[in-house]
């Protein structure tokens, strides 16, 4: 029997599937620029769900999750906007081998 009264309590946050964010709003949210959003949708870090230009796009809850990794991945560790992309997409494959492995 496991006793779960000495285990740490779990901190997160909850971030809706059907958030929608404008790119002012998203750089607020993780203190970034426009143009910073606009290099990590070039690089391939960011993908907004709709809009044409830039001024038009709009990014769910899993691109504010993403972006706040990545902006953690570039002041702590100091990686560039290649090296960030190419970290999300290695952590992106661990998860998901990870949930084949859970299966």
């Amino acid at each position: 029997m496991n006793d779960r009264s000495n285990s740490p309590a779990l901190r997160g946050s909850v971030v809706e599937e059907e958030l929608e964010l404008s790119t002012v709003e998203l750089g607020r949210a993780c203190f970034a620029s426009a143009q910073q959003i606009e290099v990590w949708v070039l690089e391939g870090v960011l993908q907004p769900r709709a809009g044409a230009s830039r001024e038009a796009w709009r990014f769910g809850g899993d691109s504010l999750r993403r972006m706040r990794l990545a902006t953690r991945l570039m002041q702590d560790l100091e990686i560039n906007s290649a090296g960030v992309a190419l970290a999300l997409d290695l952590l992106d494959r661990i998860s998901e081998l990870e949930a084949r492995l859970a299966r």
